[in-house]
């Protein structure tokens, strides 16, 4: 049974997230939709991350199987009729060992978190960034997020309904900078929390304005409590952006 690997692109603002849901439009089930619609196959698609509703991708990662084999680029670009007019699109498809799993065979994901600075409301840029109109210190900030790097019980900076079986991650990467009126945080780590990347950036927002101070978000994360942390930051300026795979893997 051929295995085929998809990296796909979408706006995640009209969907309920990746992840199909019981009620609502989600990427996940407009892709396996797309795929039956031209193979006759019902499918899974499984993602390499479950981002939520209004969270973007510009590199997701799936994989699924078909009783029959075809071409990739016969399947991405059938996929891709099959999506319009939905804001997703298949870059590219290949088939892949069986072994291959787009979410545990996964080494790390890179997320991108964009905040734009300035009085004027983002029009181009609308739902696809956090609009701040407070001067923000992206030095600060970027001192700050070193304190997020390692190994730590991130119980503070997940979603009180988050799975998890343990708190405990590795951030590997954790950078800010400053690129015209836009400041992007980039973050990279094997696996994330629900709703870590949103919780981290909005202590660095606050950290950003001076609402409270990098010794203050140490100390947040050292709570343990979800209670401790300072904000969240809203879905829209947050993009799964790469994930790493092991040569072997694919």
């Amino acid at each position: 049974m051929p295995r085929y690997r998809l990296l796909i692109e979408y706006d995640g603002t009209p969907f309920v997230g990746w992840q199909r849901q019981a009620v609502g439009r989600s990427v996940q089930g407009d892709i396996e939709a797309a795929i039956e619609k031209f193979s006759g196959e019902r499918v899974s698609v499984r993602g390499a991350g479950r981002t939520d509703s209004g969270v973007h991708a510009l590199g997701q990662v799936g994989h699924f199987n078909l009783a029959k084999s075809w071409d990739a680029f016969r399947v991405r670009d059938a996929v891709n009729y099959y999506l319009k007019p939905q804001p997703i699109a298949i870059l590219e498809c290949e088939q892949v060992a069986d072994g291959f799993d787009a979410r545990f065979s996964a080494t790390r994901r890179h997320y991108l978190y964009r905040i734009l600075v300035r009085r004027a409301p983002p029009v181009i840029a609308r739902d696809r960034v956090w609009w701040v109109t407070a001067n923000l210190d992206s030095a600060a900030m970027a001192s700050a997020a070193k304190v997020f790097i390692g190994h730590h019980d991130f119980s503070t900076f997940r979603a009180g309904q988050c799975q998890a079986n343990s708190p405990w991650r590795t951030i590997d990467d954790f950078t800010v900078s400053q690129i015209d009126d836009e400041i992007h945080l980039r973050v990279a780590a094997r696996s994330f929390l629900h709703n870590q990347v949103r919780s981290m950036v909005g202590a660095l927002r606050q950290v950003g304005d001076g609402t409270i101070s990098e010794m203050a978000v140490q100390q947040a994360l050292a709570a343990r409590d979800r209670k401790a942390c300072p904000a969240i930051a809203p879905s829209s300026g947050l993009y799964l952006v790469k994930v790493d795979y092991p040569e072997a893997a694919v």
